[in-house]
């Protein structure tokens, strides 16, 4: 884990405001998915458990989390429940989470879901490497057996990437390219997830950067962003970033970054309350 220390003042773009409430140091941290420590996801069912790391939090507490699993090829897991609703971010791989009886759907790398508390299912995953981001907003996360399941009024979703809907910097005040002289197939999208960021609530979006762009990601708020695809150089880190990797603070903050190699990033963001993304 690497971290540095910045400023968090206020600032005014494109019509969001961006302010803390007093100028205060905020730590910028920088966690590396090479640097983390695996562990097993349910260690009740051995070696055939997945395999799991935090990232931010920590899933055997009460408290909001995001950790990586990673599932062998050809997975299957038995009918159960948890005792938390939780997200899902497909990182690589492919991934099936559905209803015990459902056909086998799988969703590929830049797919989200959700898995309801309580609620019957299974999750299975194929491909070399099958890489998921698992968060929640309260813990422990827990694995319970199907006899205890129950309803709520939630209900769980599958969103395949390819069904993902983006806007453009012409369409939202999070990006902001005044000042970017880049063509508009050049400029970032954002697809909003879940939430509602206004008054400081936390909500999820994907944010995606061309290739060979650059530019300063602004929140309001704490924020976790966690890298799905491409590469990011992240000023101050001299490592590149993978998929897997985490960037965050908990406050008002700034995070220079810049994607490398020819394939376009999708970051995660979660944040409490709205972020702008300004492009250089």
């Amino acid at each position: 884990m690497k971290s540095f220390n910045v400023s968090a003042v206020g600032v005014l773009m494109s019509g969001i405001a961006l302010s803390a409430p007093t100028i205060a140091e905020v730590t910028n941290t920088v966690v590396l998915a090479s640097d983390i420590e695996w562990g097993k996801l349910n260690p009740a069912r051995g070696d055939k458990s997945p395999k799991a790391a935090n990232l931010w939090g920590d899933r055997k507490a009460d408290v909001a989390t995001g950790f990586l699993v990673e599932f062998e090829d050809g997975f299957s897991s038995p009918p159960h429940i948890h005792n938390v609703t939780y997200r899902g971010v497909v990182i690589s791989g492919t991934v099936h989470n559905d209803d015990p009886q459902a056909a086998h759907t799988w969703m590929p790398a830049g797919s989200f879901w959700t898995q309801v508390v309580g609620e019957s299912h299974i999750t299975a995953a194929k491909g070399k490497r099958n890489l998921t981001y698992i968060e929640i907003d309260s813990g422990p996360y827990l694995v319970r057996p199907l006899e205890q399941a129950f309803e709520t009024s939630e209900r769980s979703i599958n969103i395949d990437q390819t069904n993902l809907v983006w806007l453009s910097a012409a369409d939202t005040l999070w990006i902001n390219s005044q000042s970017s002289k880049l063509p508009p197939a050049q400029l970032p999208h954002i697809s909003f997830l879940w939430g509602n960021p206004e008054n400081s609530e936390p909500n999820g979006t994907f944010l995606k950067l061309p290739a060979q762009t650059s530019g300063q990601l602004h929140s309001s708020g704490k924020i976790r962003a966690v890298l799905i695809q491409g590469k990011l150089n992240y000023a101050g880190s001299d490592a590149v970033l993978e998929p897997g990797s985490l960037f965050s603070a908990d406050g008002a903050s700034v995070h220079k970054i810049s994607t490398t190699g020819q394939s376009d990033v999708v970051i995660y963001v979660r944040t409490e309350g709205q972020y702008q993304y300004k492009v250089d």
